[in-house]
């Protein structure tokens, strides 16, 4: 095979297909999910100054995706999110990398996760990563939104990359550091046309959605959706998750999703981390009595976190 393209095919061991789905596994408990992978690639020495950020790796060196989910994996994670968060076909034609080799990378990403947990020896849902518009453009604005786009846009946005991840059949969609409602809900309209669960995740400031508008109204649009298998946050202040996670428990009756970054701050400009990190794991028995069952981190938490968050939930 060769080390610079992503495996495809019956190429290397897969995983089964989980015995259980993951809304059974969250009915029945907490599920522990995995951290930032762009940290952990950048512990491994990969260089991710690019504008594609992580999805660069899909093209460029796919080993060290499937080395980071695998690390995950040793850390207890049982949720893998794949390295198509900022991975989009417009992003990837500014690099000269047309339509049908785009759409093998983002099925490539599935697969890559899928091969990590392949020997883990316990069950591994994989859920492929939907990050918002904003993300694409790799100037910050995924944690602003309102980009003048109406929601009929968004959806014609986002609908050939989420085709192309579901094709590759993972276990979820993760429509992931969502800004605001009109996204949300072009998400959640894309998503409903091809069937698979999926959870929906803001990105917050306080009480309120990084565009400003309140946290109930925002977890509202996926209320009575029942191919959401959770909803909550993640990519913010560990402080704000804390008071989100009782909202979106209260407001939609679904079990939650909580996992946010270190608490360092992003500087778009300079494309560096500010701050002090004050993400503590013992969070998690907090989270968990206001109704959050899939709990992890994100940017800035690395594999020893993980663990940590691991060893807290009941066996």
């Amino acid at each position: 095979m060769h080390p610079d393209r992503p495996p495809h095919g019956s190429a290397g061991p897969v995983q089964d297909p989980p015995v259980r789905t993951l809304g059974a596994a969250l009915a029945e408990g907490t599920v522990l999910l995995d951290g930032g992978l762009s940290n952990q690639l950048e512990a491994q020495g990969c260089d991710l100054s690019d504008a594609l950020w992580s999805a660069r790796l899909l093209a460029d060196a796919p080993h060290q995706i499937e080395a980071a989910h695998t690390a995950y994996v040793r850390a207890g994670a049982q949720v893998l999110i794949t390295a198509s968060y900022q991975a989009t076909f417009e992003g990837f034609e500014r690099r000269g990398i047309g339509r049908a080799r785009a759409a093998e990378l983002l099925a490539g990403s599935v697969e890559l996760a899928r091969r990590a947990g392949a020997g883990a020896g316990r069950q591994i849902w994989v859920a492929a990563s939907v990050g918002p518009y904003g993300a694409m453009l790799a100037d910050g604005s995924e944690y602003r939104g309102r980009y003048g786009l109406s929601v009929g846009e968004l959806e014609r946005f986002h609908r050939p990359r989420v085709a192309a991840l579901a094709a590759a059949r993972p276990d979820a969609l993760a429509l992931e550091t969502v800004p605001d409602m009109d996204e949300a809900e072009a998400l959640l309209r894309v998503a409903g046309e091809f069937g698979l669960p999926v959870w929906l995740s803001y990105s917050v400031a306080g009480h309120r959605t990084r565009a400003g508008q309140p946290l109930d109204e925002a977890f509202g649009v996926a209320a009575g959706n029942g191919q959401v298998v959770a909803v909550g946050v993640n990519c913010c202040d560990p402080a704000d998750a804390d008071r989100a996670v009782g909202t979106a428990a209260a407001v939609t009756g679904k079990p939650v999703v909580v996992y946010p970054n270190s608490g360092e701050r992003w500087d778009a400009e300079r494309r560096a981390w500010a701050g002090d990190s004050t993400f503590d794991a013992g969070r998690v028995r907090g989270w968990q009595e206001a109704g959050a069952r899939l709990v992890g981190g994100c940017c800035r938490i690395g594999p020893g976190r993980i663990r940590e968050l691991g060893e807290l939930l009941p066996a």
